[in-house]
């Protein structure tokens, strides 16, 4: 006897319709599983056994072979013990083989029958909606993240015995409903650009970074406020829209990181410590997963002692930084993961923080370039905005009134980015940081005042031609902050002073 059921596998953030065939022969009982599994998949075959005995049923004493179509792909996790199961109590008789053809199957099983949530269950419900599928039936607790597709029914089960009710009609269930909001949830952020004492120069950088989508650079001894800062850009970012939700929520399902929640509703805010491996930073594994830029999708990944981390994860970033996504090469196959953050990167004047610190920052030009030789140039120019974050004056701690919150400065940002998007409507650009050479042409026309001004600056300075389009585009933002067209020799001003280290 031969039984087909769907289900579905991660193939990076994406899953892939998988057909377990379940045969059923005469023979010596044996219990075997093909299709290239890896060893979750083949223990599945003790929790199956363990799973089915504990609820009640026969476990068939005949030969049975489980393939998992097609076979040239490898197979991971544990989210095939239900398939698996239904196929054998399907041979039993006890559920209705023709409705396994209706809906897609993913769960994995406790030793007494329970179902176990799995990674994924978010890409598994787009597939289940693009094949036009009946529903999706899963473990109860990935019931709301599968939700979010929301023309889709989805049946959240706690035990195998309800999915063997469900399938032979004995309760008449119907899907899971949930309202928007209650998956999504109201955004609250427990910090606050008001928080911050002083630093009016780097608020004003990040304000732009913000508005323009543009990758900053803070320089400044311990103490000075960069962390708190770096923490508070997510505040004054727009609010994510639902597409963006999907796809963040997609990450983090495929990557087993969503935990309670439903969806990630709040622009990421990822922080990997300076240890971190190519791999963490990007992504990559035997199974790859994503790493913490895919993680920070639509969001910020912050990169404190920015000139400690390992050589090989910074130029890693270079790729990232530039298209917007990251490929990972296998033998077999290659995956994209979309990468599309915000990058805020912080530092120190020099290696040692005791010189460096205090008011005055008194490094010495040789132990300044030293230090700063770890930031490889490619790399540096893909950083729009480089400024300074001195230590804050006693002043500014004790004698001046709150600044600015985040609400206030949010507005400017998203009235700025609004401009953007008509700007770039029918294109795929969304933010001013993903001008091309091209693009720069049309849209950074540069008053006479401001020509003169940037061309005295190039050759000053001796910038490169990546740091002139990355001035372009900077001073492009502060004008749409202005409500310019035309980038003044003042916006152009602005940008020149956030090369800090091309200045110095």
């Amino acid at each position: 006897m031969l039984v087909r059921i769907l289900s579905a596998s991660l193939h990076g953030i994406e899953a892939y319709q998988v057909e377990v065939e379940v045969d059923i022969s005469p023979g010596l009982p044996a219990f075997v599983i093909v299709g290239l599994p890896d060893a979750a998949v083949r223990e599945s075959k003790e929790r199956v056994r363990a799973a089915l005995r504990n609820c009640g049923f026969d476990f068939p004493a005949k030969k049975i072979i489980i393939n998992l179509a097609p076979a040239s792909r490898k197979k991971e996790g544990s989210s095939f013990d239900l398939p698996v199961a239904l196929g054998l109590l399907a041979f039993l008789g006890v559920v209705n083989s023709e409705s396994l053809s209706r809906f897609l199957f993913v769960g994995e099983l406790t030793l007494e029958g329970s179902l176990k949530s799995v990674r994924g269950a978010l890409p598994f419900s787009l597939l289940a909606a693009e094949k036009n599928l009946a529903g999706l039936v899963l473990p109860r607790k990935n019931e709301r993240e599968a939700c979010l597709v929301r023309n889709l029914p989805v049946y959240g089960m706690d035990h195998l015995l309800e999915v063997v009710k469900l399938l032979n009609g004995e309760e008449g269930r119907k899907p899971a409903s949930y309202s928007l909001s209650e998956l999504i949830g109201e955004v609250k952020s427990e910090v606050d650009f008001s928080e911050v004492k002083g630093q009016q120069q780097a608020k004003r950088g990040l304000e732009v970074a913000a508005a323009g989508g543009h990758n900053i650079l803070l320089i400044g001894p311990p103490g000075s406020g960069k962390t708190m800062l770096a923490r508070r850009l997510p505040t004054i970012l727009p609010d994510m829209v639902f597409e963006e939700i999907i796809e963040v929520t997609q990450i983090y399902s495929a990557a087993g990181l969503l935990g309670n929640r439903a969806a990630i509703s709040q622009r990421p805010f990822r922080s990997p410590h300076h240890t971190i491996t190519d791999t963490g930073l990007v992504g990559g594994g035997n199974f790859p997963r994503p790493g913490e830029v895919s993680l920070a999708h639509r969001g910020v990944l912050f990169m404190d002692e920015f000139p400690e981390f390992g050589r090989q994860a910074l130029e890693s970033l270079r790729q990232p930084l530039e298209d917007g996504h990251v490929t990972i090469s296998r033998v077999a196959s290659s995956l994209t993961f979309p990468c599309s953050f915000m990058l805020i990167a912080a530092m120190n004047p020099c290696s040692d923080v005791f010189i460096g610190s205090g008011l005055g920052v008194h490094c010495t030009d040789i132990e300044r370039r030293k230090y700063y030789s770890r930031l490889s140039r490619p790399l540096l120019d893909r950083i729009d905005i480089q400024i300074e974050v001195p230590a804050v004056k006693y002043q500014d701690i004790v004698g001046r009134p709150p600044g600015e919150s985040s609400t206030e400065i949010k507005k400017r940002v998203s009235a700025a980015r609004k401009i953007q998007w008509e700007r770039f409507r029918g294109r795929r650009i969304f933010a001013n940081s993903q001008l091309g050479s091209k693009d720069l042409c049309q849209f950074c026309q540069v008053e006479v005042e401001g020509q003169r001004l940037l061309e005295t600056a190039m050759k000053r300075f001796q910038f490169s031609a990546r740091a002139y389009d990355r001035i372009l585009k900077v001073a492009r933002t502060i004008a749409d902050l202005a409500g310019e067209d035309k980038l003044s020799a003042a916006a152009i001003a602005e940008a020149v002073q956030y090369r800090m280290l091309d200045i110095y």
